[in-house]
């Protein structure tokens, strides 16, 4: 021992064997069974990929011996076992089992009833097309090499992976101490999903849900429910269940049940076996026969039944016994940094988007020093043949060709690869074509260093390469979904909880919104003080008003021309009395932007426009089409000119008569078809020249035998009819609507309007009052009109709301759209709280 002093440690075996085992246990989960959430693959599958890579095994070449292929990932790459390669290489290769095969396979490679694939040496194998997605731009410095396990040669630590395969494919894989089990997706919705989020960081899982609807299968199937694939994209865990498509046939008076999909991962032979024994042992009756006529145009499992059989019995003693319906354990777990982590739906999307923002990255230096280190040398020999004559000089005079490079560099102060290049130049260089030829590259090369170094400069850029090139892969190898997602009998959704019913949704200047039932107002005659709709702070007013249904969607529509959406029934319950809640609560609005229009959207018809107007006269119409993917984050309505504001917002269908009105009193209208469709984020056009120290208050539907209703400030209204307003070209200086006095104040609403319309006035101080249309004189453009409300000297009318009559059934589903008060307001309210009315009766 005491030679051996020193050399000796001594320690607890306890301590030493759990160290051991952990240091195991990550090994294992690290390199063996968990996936890399960046480019969804196992150790074992990306070394196949990229060994076949290396082959040359690309899809538009021929195909090679699976034991070559497992020969190249033993000796290089995976020292684990040739049978654990040529597993998963074969499991690559089976379309029952991947949605979207990476390899593609030539001879036997199993079946779904559970055939084993051929021997090795049998099997012949390439990359996919899909495959060479995952490798694509691998040589351009996109991802790092490590050493293998000898250190003899470099193996990828990711691949690229052009599209997020970890949702696309799924994985499964059982570490130690936990397992993974993620479901394979439909990639056009992957894509979609990706995409969202990259407009919107904020996007929320339910918001990714309307693209990514739940896990697709490559056997198709059904889904049971959308609970599980909620609670998996919300948490990473959840159980899917999954039924067999059937379908009922009858035949010569006898019914029998066809299968043609199974669930995931079930093996057919053994479902058939296990149906077989059930009846063997009555513990299901009614089947008289079963066979399996599945062929290569598809799975079909023939269940016949007895004369007295009820198949829809029979069907549901075998979900019930039988693997026709099965559970789908969602566990997503996957390798983030090399840690394992249960990971969410946003989780893994803004993981594969930070990763493919590095790749795309690195791509873009890797070709930006290399477009750079082209022109370069493309600068030195524009040099030379601008003075050819001297260089042929210099070389032709130089004992050797080290002199002639020296020479050629202090001459022309290039540099020693310039020198070079003129050196190696050929004299079929020195013709006009070819001397074209290299100012022409010369010249793309500039433009694209000028673009790579945009995409460097702007993130914005940069995600807009990441969206194109997610495009491109969704048009070439996108499909339609195969798994079915049926709601459950008694499966809840968040909307049946929430009772439907007539509300009204308030917003007041400062902010605060709130939703109220609808019966809670009742008409006065006109004239009278109202009610009080809100409590207020004594420098808040209400300024918006919407009359919808609890399922409805709002709108909300800023000052900055964004527009945001929500659901009715989001917006908090509130006494009629309280102030409500802040909108920053609900739209995550900036500082000094403010909801300026609030619209009802309830079964939008999509072949319509939302028109828009502007503080500024400035007016434009978008299909409605282009506002059908709202964020939570909001969207860009109209893309405003400097100091002008949004100020409302129609829907219409190409062919209304548009009416807009001042401050001042003065009015336009103009045929719709004046104004073309535009994008999104266009500016528009100019509906209105605007006098000095006047801005647009209204703009409305000019429909015919109706009147144009106009209130002022002071509490003055009139009604006058809309034949006396010309049809001007878009952009005319107007006609006078109202005369505008000290006694009458501004204008500050008008509106369109029946007979047997009513209006709803709102004051400064929060008092509202409901009054009928008939009730108000009808005279001429010019005139002051009669009190409509009277108002103190410290109040003002700031909101008018038209509630239309409501005639017939089919007029009254045409206006539960619901209806938006904003200075103006066009749409119904009065089919909403006469139905209110007749349930109080």
């Amino acid at each position: 021992m005491n030679n051996n002093e020193g050399k000796v440690v001594q320690v607890d075996i306890k301590n030493e064997m759990k160290k051991c085992y952990i240091d195991y246990a990550m090994s294992v989960i690290v390199g063996r069974a968990l996936p890399d959430v960046r480019d969804g693959l196992k150790p074992v599958h990306r070394r196949i990929l990229f060994s076949m890579h290396e082959l040359g095994l690309r899809p538009d070449r021929g195909y090679r011996k699976c034991a070559r292929i497992v020969g190249e990932v033993l000796g290089k790459y995976h020292p684990h076992g040739d049978t654990s390669v040529y597993e998963a290489l074969v499991r690559m290769a089976q379309d029952f089992s991947m949605r979207y095969m990476l390899v593609d396979g030539h001879g036997n490679f199993g079946s779904v009833d559970g055939d084993g694939a051929a021997a090795m040496r049998y099997t012949e194998a390439k990359m996919n097309k899909i495959a060479a997605e995952m490798l694509r731009d691998i040589n351009k410095n996109t991802v790092d090499f490590i050493p293998n396990f000898d250190g003899e040669e470099q193996e990828p630590s990711v691949l690229p992976s052009r599209f997020p395969n970890l949702l696309v494919n799924g994985s499964s894989g059982i570490a130690v101490g936990m397992a993974t089990n993620i479901p394979p997706h439909n990639l056009g919705e992957v894509i979609d999903g990706t995409i969202m989020l990259i407009d919107d960081p904020e996007v929320t899982i339910l918001d990714l849900m309307t693209k990514i609807k739940g896990p697709d299968f490559p056997t198709a199937g059904i889904i049971m429910g959308k609970a599980g694939i909620r609670a998996a994209y919300e948490t990473g865990r959840g159980r899917v269940v999954v039924r067999a498509k059937t379908e009922i046939e009858e035949e010569k008076g006898r019914l029998k049940i066809i299968v043609n999909e199974l669930p995931y991962q079930v093996n057919k032979a053994k479902l058939i076996e296990n149906i077989a024994d059930l009846v063997k042992d009555k513990k299901i009756n009614g089947i008289s026969d079963l066979r399996d006529e599945s062929d290569r145009e598809g799975m079909r499992i023939v269940i016949e039944l007895k004369k007295d059989a009820n198949p829809s019995v029979v069907l549901n003693l075998l979900f019930k016994h039988t693997k026709m319906q099965d559970t789908f354990g969602v566990n997503t777990i996957a390798l983030v940094d090399n840690e394992p982590k249960v990971l969410n739906l946003k989780e893994i999307l803004v993981h594969y988007v930070n990763f493919q923002k590095e790749v795309i990255t690195r791509r873009t230096v890797f070709e930006l020093n290399k477009a750079q280190e082209r022109a370069h040398i493309l600068e030195g020999l524009k040099i030379a043949l601008d003075n050819i004559d001297e260089v042929i000089s210099i070389i032709r005079g130089s004992k050797n060709s080290e002199i002639a490079r020296n020479t050629l560099i202090e001459r022309f102060n290039l540099s020693e690869k310039q020198s070079q290049a003129i050196l190696d130049m050929r004299l079929a260089r020195l013709t006009g074509l070819e001397r074209d030829k290299i100012e022409d590259e010369y010249n793309e090369l500039m433009t694209l260093i000028n673009r790579l170094n945009e995409i460097l400069s702007s993130e914005e850029k940069l995600l807009g390469v990441i969206k194109e090139e997610l495009i491109e892969i969704k048009e070439r190898y996108g499909d339609e979904r195969r798994t079915v997602i049926e709601k459950q009998e008694n499966e809840i959704d968040i909307e049946d909880l929430i009772q439907e019913e007539d509300v009204v949704i308030t917003l007041t200047h400062t902010g605060y919104v709130k939703r109220i039932l609808a019966d809670t107002y009742s008409a006065q005659r006109r004239g009278g003080k109202g009610i009080q709709a809100m409590t207020t702070k004594e420098d808040d007013f209400v300024e918006h008003v919407v009359v919808t249904s609890t399922h409805s969607d709002i709108l909300f529509f800023t000052n900055r021309g964004r527009v945001y959406k929500r659901r009715a029934y989001e917006i908090p319950d509130a006494g009629r009395t309280a102030k409500g809640t802040n909108i920053i609560n609900l739209i995550p609005i900036e500082q000094d932007e403010r909801i300026e229009t609030v619209l009802s959207v309830k079964d939008v018809n999509p072949d319509g426009f939302l028109f828009m107007a502007t503080k500024k006269g400035i007016v434009k119409k978008t299909p409605i089409d282009e506002f059908k993917n709202l964020r939570r984050n909001g969207l860009i309505a109209i893309n405003l000119r400097d100091g002008d504001e949004l100020l409302k917002v129609k829907q219409t269908f190409g062919d209304a008569e548009i009416i807009i009105a001042t401050q001042n009193g003065i009015a336009i209208k103009f045929s719709e078809k004046d104004v073309r469709p535009m994008g999104r984020t266009a500016s528009g056009v100019k509906a209105i020249s605007l006098r000095k120290d006047d801005v647009a208050v209204c703009m409305d539907i000019a429909t015919p035998d109706e009147d144009l209703l106009v209130i002022s400030e002071n509490g003055f209204g009139k009604r006058t009819p809309l034949t006396e307003y010309k049809t001007q070209n878009r952009g005319g200086m107007g006609l006078i609507t109202y005369k505008v006095a000290e006694k009458t104040g501004k204008l500050v609403g008008a509106t369109v309007c029946k007979q047997d319309d009513e209006m709803m006035l709102i004051n400064t101080s929060g008092v509202a009052i409901r009054i009928n249309v008939s009730g108000i004189s009808v005279t001429s453009r010019s005139a002051m009109g009669v009190t409509l409300m009277r108002t103190s000297e410290e109040e003002k009318i700031v909101a008018i709301a038209k509630i239309s009559s409501a005639e017939s059934s089919e007029e009254l589903e045409l206006l539960e759209d619901g209806s938006e008060i904003s200075n103006v307001n066009d749409n119904s309210l009065e089919s909403l709280l006469e139905r209110a009315e007749d349930n109080n009766e």
